[in-house]
């Protein structure tokens, strides 16, 4: 699985199509069947956004459901059984990098907010 997934906040579910392989209709009803795990924000307008984790996400399952032949019961199965197992030093380094994401978050609102102010 070595996919370049581009470095962008969020993409739109054609983008992931593209990335992915994997179809939207498809996508769609991995969200609805991987739940929690797996929930892209929706936009104003109800488009899904995805983030880099569940864009790499959809390729572990893509890996485990095509390639590696997992049922969807056992490839939830896996994938939990691996956010268990997860080492501390990712867990940091997710954790560092849900901080960027916020810490760039508020630095767009703020610049947003004094565009809006003039």
């Amino acid at each position: 699985m070595n996919t370049l997934i581009p470095d962008k906040l969020y993409f739109k579910i054609g983008e992931v199509v593209s990335i992915t392989g994997i179809k939207a209709h498809v996508l769609r009803y991995w969200e609805a069947e991987f739940g929690a795990g797996f929930r892209p924000v929706k936009s104003h307008g109800r488009q899904r956004l995805y983030r880099k984790q569940e864009i790499e996400l959809i390729l572990q399952m893509k890996d485990l459901l095509y390639r590696q032949g997992y049922t969807i019961a056992g490839a939830k199965k896996k994938l939990r059984s691996k956010t268990c197992d997860q080492d501390p030093a990712n867990k940091a380094s997710e954790a560092q990098l849900s901080l960027r994401v916020l810490q760039e978050l508020r630095s767009d609102l703020i610049r947003l907010r004094k565009s809006l102010d003039c």
